[in-house]
């Protein structure tokens, strides 16, 4: 009995599934014909589509598609899915929409292919007779003056979203088709191995080099990619940000990378759509810091609807840059890596290196605060990496980025010490490898100690006979308990005098941050333990030794030491901070600051270590303090009523009250600028010490 209504509910269904079937293909062959026969019979050529029954037709052809395909099971193909292919509807349909008749009837066919392609269950790229009329449309799309931007992107988007679903049909897309797929996949993971393996020693290859060669089967760029980054440029923002998501779409497909890389110029119409916004900025008129300082701007946000006013040239450019930014950390890594090379020769190396080596000073200025921002705000490994490259490794250009920084222009000085403490403050090795631990590798800077003597901390303060008798210092060294650090943990003998060391430098008559009793020494404390911790995140992964490398032999010569372009400008800078304006000194200290916060054991004798025996004529940075106290002590001299001067310098800089006289101003400043930066000397020691004390150790 149960076996009997199986078989006849089983028979009842075949009836009620089958009955229909026909009917719906006489239906969808009915609409098709009213469809044809319009253009058979009306001699009206100006009669607007929506005049018709043409959309009405549509409509009822699509629905019918779509309820037969949610009855197929997704291997079978439908009565009327397989008449629309075998009489090849779209073509037609295409056809007309490219004649545009009647008027309209381009839209028209959009939204029916947009709406089609996205409700069918099954994948339909892949098919001749689909792939090759979404082809010819893609073809009318972004087109000059074209009044259907909107449809235009929505069925742009359409495709990027069912690429996404079916990989593999964005072969058929891009027309990608003459070779067997085993082949060609073949060939991409050889050229990626390569591509790959030489990115490090050839990371400013011409992104060109890996485009279609003169052979290739592909010239996608006239089709989708290029079609999508018109509708970028549409004044609409609506439009804008579906072609902005078809290209995430795209790029951030995994299987597709490769494809994408060496098959379509992708990375050229990326980098080419960054220049177009570049050349926009009107950089004889811009203010530096406000370029240095933009805020990041995701490039979403121009999406947000958050305000009515068009978008400036600043923001196109910065949003442009994140959504780049964004890409390449989406995107796999030979496309990420392919993008990046292209906006470095594109961008960086055509346009930017020029512009950093011209002789207008507001050139020079503008430029660098872009390089700036753009190095504040890229988080991508790929497009780091190009610009560590380019800053880094671009004959001469580094050397005389730091050469700026202590520049006859106050301002290019500024931009270029900010250009280098934004470096500082990313995820990438090579650049402390460059700028600074290179030249410290020898140790060349420690003399010879004598035979059986170790350059170690002395166990008190009461054995650094060496300053005392300075006379510069005879007073600077008698400090009460107020102004002293707590004890760091006893980690090493001498630990408490390093610290003061530092703390103690500013010699008594020109203290004046205790009159304000503002935070003590505990906010120093505080803001080391955040900077060294910032400092200690970015290095987790850079491998860096624990202890000492062995100095260099100096048996028969003397070896020459030299501290690297980059803190040879930074002290000399230092030593000149008495003269300096302020906002330069506040910049310097910051980068020394930084410097001093890394926990490489070079670092940390060079740059903190009071006590190590140089070599003559070599420095280091508590030896440079040294001789400024020395001339601070000089200079106070000459002004009257020092501690009030002081005082209310102090209390104007931090805009307690306004400035009274312009007398010893820039003095009066560094004085102040140099008592907060040996404060901040000595909390980071006072940090970094329980931590680094096996590197007061000399080998």
């Amino acid at each position: 009995m149960e076996t009997f209504s199986k078989l006849t509910s089983m028979l009842l269904h075949a009836l009620e599934t089958r009955e229909p079937t026909v009917d719906l293909l006489d239906s969808f062959i009915d609409h098709w014909k009213s469809i044809t026969n319009y253009y058979i019979e009306t001699t009206d050529d100006s009669r607007p589509v929506r005049q018709t029954d043409i959309p009405w037709r549509l409509k009822q052809m699509l629905d019918i598609l779509v309820y037969e395909d949610k009855q197929q099971a997704p291997e079978d193909t439908g009565p009327c899915l397989e008449y629309l292919l075998q009489h090849k509807l779209l073509e037609t349909l295409s056809t007309l929409g490219k004649a545009q008749y009647p008027p309209g009837m381009f839209q028209q066919v959009l939204l029916f292919f947009s709406k089609f392609l996205s409700q069918m269950q099954k994948p339909l790229l892949h098919l001749v007779n689909i792939y090759r009329p979404v082809q010819k449309l893609i073809r009318l799309c972004a087109l000059p003056g074209s009044h259907t931007e909107k449809e235009e992107a929505q069925f742009l988007l359409v495709i990027c979203s069912r690429v996404k679903q079916d990989p593999h049909a964005l072969r058929y897309v891009l027309e990608i088709l003459d070779q067997p797929a085993a082949v060609m996949a073949a060939s991409y993971q050889s050229q990626s191995r390569t591509q790959t393996s030489s990115h490090r020693t050839e990371p400013q290859q011409s992104c060109s080099q890996s485009s279609p060669s003169a052979s290739s089967p592909v010239q996608s760029e006239s089709l989708l990619l290029s079609a999508l980054l018109q509708l970028c440029r549409s004044q609409r923002a609506p439009v804008r940000l579906k072609a902005f998501e078809s290209v995430v779409l795209l790029v951030e497909l995994q299987a597709a990378g490769e494809l994408l890389t060496h098959h379509t110029q992708l990375g050229e119409l990326l980098a080419g759509r960054l220049l177009e916004l570049y050349s926009l900025l009107p950089l004889e008129n811009l203010d530096p810091l406000e370029l240095q300082n933009w805020p990041h701007t995701a490039w979403s946000a121009q999406f947000s609807g958050c305000s009515s006013e068009a978008p400036d040239h600043m923001t196109n450019f910065f949003c442009w840059l994140d959504f780049l930014d964004h890409l390449m950390r989406a995107a796999p890594q030979v496309l990420s890596e392919e993008l990046a090379q292209c906006v470095h020769q594109l961008w960086l190396l055509k346009v930017l290196h020029p512009q950093l080596l011209h002789t207008c000073e507001q050139v020079v200025l503008a430029s660098t605060s872009v390089l700036c921002a753009a190095v504040r705000l890229v988080q991508s490994s790929s497009l780091l990496d190009q610009l560590v490259h380019f800053l880094l490794r671009t004959d001469a250009l580094t050397q005389l980025l730091m050469q700026r920084c202590d520049h006859i222009s106050d301002q290019i000085s500024l931009v270029s010490l900010s250009l280098v403490e934004e470096l500082l403050q990313k995820p990438h090795r090579d650049i402390l490898d460059v700028l600074v631990l290179t030249f410290l590798q020898s140790r060349s800077y420690l003399s010879s100690p004598a035979a059986g003597q170790e350059d170690k901390p002395p166990e008190s303060s009461e054995d650094s006979e060496d300053l005392e008798e300075d006379p510069f210092f005879s007073d600077s060294l008698s400090f009460s308990d107020d102004v002293l650090p707590p004890h760091p943990p006893a980690s090493g003998p001498g630990s408490a005098d390093v610290v003061n060391s530092f703390l103690c430098l500013v010699p008594v008559q020109v203290r004046s941050a205790q009159l304000l009793q503002e935070g003590g020494y505990e906010s120093y404390v505080h803001d080391a333990h955040t900077l060294v911790a910032q400092c200690q995140q970015l290095s987790l992964s850079w491998d860096w030794p624990l202890s000492l490398p062995c100095s260099a032999s100096r048996s028969g010569e003397e070896v020459h030491f030299f501290e690297g372009h980059l803190l040879k400008v930074l002290f000399d800078r230092l030593g000149r901070i008495l003269e300096q304006p302020y906002e330069v000194n506040l910049q310097l200290t910051a980068v020394l600051s930084r410097l001093s916060s890394f926990s490489h054991p070079l670092l940390h004798e060079y740059l903190l270590n009071p006590y190590i025996h140089l070599s003559p004529c070599c420095r280091s940075l508590f030896s440079v303090l040294i001789r400024l106290m020395g001339q601070v002590m000089q200079r106070i001299q000459q002004v009257s009523h020092l501690s009030n001067r002081l005082l209310d310098t102090r209390r104007h800089l931090l805009g307690l009250k306004q400035e009274t006289g312009l007398e010893h101003l820039t003095l009066l400043r560094g004085v102040v600028v140099l008592e907060e930066f040996c404060k901040e000397l000595a909390a980071i020691a006072f940090v970094k010490l329980p931590l680094d004390q096996d590197h007061l150790d000399q080998d």
